[in-house]
């Protein structure tokens, strides 16, 4: 579980030049238990951002990423916490995080 914070949808996506919406990861395991490293992929809706605004949908993305690092990079928290039953139950708002490592695009 993690805090909600204040910021709302458009707040997250305000002023990012070029970046990524990400809806939900999916498949996630880990790939490195003492470095935090997980890979997963998205699912259920990616999509680009342009000049602090979604443009358009994206194909699915694979990634590779250190969760302490990904936490180390936030720099807004959403206001709304969602619930998600995948392989491990997590009630969390939505992130803006700096950087991300997506690794290749899925099939």
């Amino acid at each position: 579980m993690m805090e909600a914070g204040d910021a709302s949808l458009e707040d997250l996506i305000s002023g990012i030049e070029r970046g990524i919406y990400v809806t939900r990861f999916h498949y996630t395991n880990s790939v490195h238990p003492v470095k935090t490293l997980f890979t997963g992929m998205t699912r259920d809706g990616t999509f680009l951002i342009e000049h602090g605004e979604l443009t358009s949908p994206l194909k699915n993305f694979r990634f590779t990423q250190s969760i302490l690092d990904a936490l180390r990079d936030v720099q807004a928290i959403g206001g709304e916490r969602i619930q998600c039953r995948d392989y491990i139950p997590v009630l969390a708002p939505a992130l803006r995080i700096a950087g991300f490592n997506f690794t290749g695009v899925t099939g």
